[in-house]
């Protein structure tokens, strides 16, 4: 077995018992890019190992995305396959455990009208309205990672030859993931432990407001009363741990809706929907965005916001220290699972209802009624530097310090 046999092994190893935690009998969903098939393979063969009833599989394909949106016409992007639609609902309702596997361009989609796109991820995302509480209620338990792909590869590290670009980000993705250590099921339970110590702390103080200020950035995001912070691994109803996203850095919660002012910048770009979008900033008045601009993809931003009254609003607030190993690695990868684990970040739309107390099955206006937002869209943004500082405010008005210069004050 060669030396990349073995981290691919440990890295199906991380998806099925840390990701998604496939147990005895259960039935393991993947949603995969054709170019990961020798992964998906040794998935497949872990969880069987494990004890998985059934693994099925579900490929897609970055040049047959493009094609649909080059070609197809405008009707057929504003509708979605139902039949796909259900299909994940009963799996989810039958207890099955999911696995997303990302290896996108991140420039798959350049040059297409943003219309063409927002009307595909508007009808993509209402159909898959049912299927996504199950995950953001942690009804079952899902996990998100990601491989390489060739157009990837070479976004990341553009001066490498080419024979030389995957196996590149290859190692980066081991790196941020734990995987090139010698044992990273351990590894990431003792680091899920460091980050429950964080949730622990800032649960125990009940901030009601946050103040970030960095360059481009004045701030002031309230808490719900009620408020849970969220970080590592996430439990099932079922009590069953997993862990959403592989990489994860960060602890988060969710803000009151109405309760945003101020400036944010972006300090990254982000891949949204096959477009970057770069150098962006939003300014926030009661909680709604009431202004964008943005250097590169505001057409993609403007959209965005547009898709619905909620997609104005926050859905979350994530804390992730300037010297995580992702950030310190200097390497910008275009893909919000990594990127968003390498700095503070935000999310516009929809928030988890986890992030209140008691609010694990709350309906929709439930969640409104409480002070959260709801809306089809969930996209994360980063705002975190070096130069970052955050203060949490308290019932008293005292604050205290949360972050200085980008990195944990207690």
């Amino acid at each position: 077995m060669t030396a990349a046999d073995r981290m691919l092994d440990r890295y199906a190893e991380l998806a099925v018992k840390i990701g998604v935690n496939v147990q005895p009998g259960q039935t393991l969903v993947i949603n995969a890019p054709l170019c990961t098939a020798e992964l998906v393979r040794k998935i497949a063969k872990t969880a069987y190992l494990t004890g998985a009833k059934h693994v099925y599989t579900e490929w897609t394909d970055d040049e047959l995305t493009r094609l649909q949106y080059d070609l197809a016409p405008y009707e057929a992007l504003t509708e979605y396959p139902m039949w796909r639609a259900k299909a994940y609902e009963e799996l989810a309702e039958n207890g099955a455990a999911f696995l997303f596997i990302i290896a996108t361009d991140p420039d798959l989609l350049k040059g297409v009208n943003p219309e063409r796109i927002a009307a595909a991820d508007k009808a993509m995302r209402t159909a898959m309205y049912t299927f996504r509480n199950y995950t953001m209620n942690n009804s079952v338990s899902w996990s998100v990672i990601a491989a390489p792909s060739p157009a990837w590869a070479a976004k990341v590290f553009p001066n490498l030859p080419e024979s030389e670009q995957v196996s590149a980000l290859w190692n980066a993705i081991f790196r941020a993931t734990r995987t090139d250590v010698d044992d990273p099921v351990t590894a990431w339970r003792n680091h899920q432990a460091a980050l429950n110590e964080k949730v622990t702390y800032l649960n125990g103080k009940q901030y009601r407001c946050l103040h970030f200020k960095a360059p481009g950035t004045d701030l002031s995001v309230q808490l719900p009363p009620g408020h849970r912070w969220q970080g590592g691994a996430s439990v099932t109803a079922n009590g069953v741990p997993f862990t959403a996203n592989i990489p994860t850095e960060e602890v988060y919660t969710a803000p009151l809706k109405d309760g945003v002012n101020g400036v944010v910048s972006s300090t990254m770009p982000l891949s949204h929907n096959g477009n970057l979008i770069e150098n962006f900033t939003l300014r926030f008045e009661r909680g709604r965005i009431v202004e964008v601009t943005a250097e590169t993809g505001f057409d993609v931003l403007q959209k965005l916001i547009e898709t619905d009254e909620g997609s104005r609003y926050l859905g979350e607030v994530a804390l992730v220290p300037h010297q995580s190993p992702i950030s310190q690695s200097n390497l910008i990868f275009y893909n919000t699972l990594i990127d968003e684990n390498a700095s503070n970040h935000l999310a516009i739309g929809n928030a988890y209802p986890v992030c209140l107390e008691g609010g694990d099955n709350l309906s929709p206006e439930e969640m409104e009624q409480r002070g959260l937002n709801t809306s089809l869209m969930h996209v994360d943004f980063m705002i975190g530097s070096a130069e970052m500082d955050i203060d949490g405010e308290l019932a008293d008005g005292t604050r205290e310090p949360i972050f200085r210069n980008g990195n944990w004050a207690f």
